[in-house]
């Protein structure tokens, strides 16, 4: 099954947006949340956020979501899709891995980095047709300016 990928903004301060991925028109933080749940993840721990260009330097959005920037905490291709819900990457961020195919991008590989121990298997992996992918990233880069 393909997946369709948009993102939504959120105002969090005066010159603050946080950008929220989200899958088949469903906010990523609340995929997340549900697999966690449904998986018996309650131990103490914070809310999954959007991406905040302006508290992490990500590099050029194309290239990052396209795991082309240098990578988040491994290999090549690893990006934070979430933040904390304070707009921390550091605080409680959602990785997943990036791969690339002519056709295709593929989400995988998705780790939380406090919880080592969590097993996120069964959560994606989220497939996108390459052309709507490369579109929806497109459209987030002309709605705002992300150079602060």
């Amino acid at each position: 099954m393909t997946n369709f990928l948009s993102f939504t903004f959120e105002n969090t301060g005066e010159h603050t947006v946080a950008i929220l991925p989200c899958v088949d028109g469903v906010g990523l933080d609340r995929l997340a949340a549900a697999f966690e749940e449904a998986a018996g993840y309650r131990d103490p721990a914070g809310g999954y956020g959007g991406l905040i260009p302006s508290f992490y330097r990500f590099g050029p959005l194309p290239s990052y979501f396209l795991g082309q920037e240098e990578p988040v905490a491994g290999e090549q291709g690893e990006i934070y899709v979430l933040s904390c819900e304070c707009g921390e990457v550091g605080c409680w961020p959602l990785i997943g891995h990036v791969r690339l195919h002519e056709d295709k991008v593929i989400w995988h590989g998705f780790r939380q980095p406090h919880r080592p121990s969590r097993n996120y298997a069964g959560f994606g992996p989220f497939e996108f047709e390459r052309t709507q992918y490369e579109q929806a990233v497109e459209a987030l880069v002309d709605r705002h300016d992300f150079s602060e």
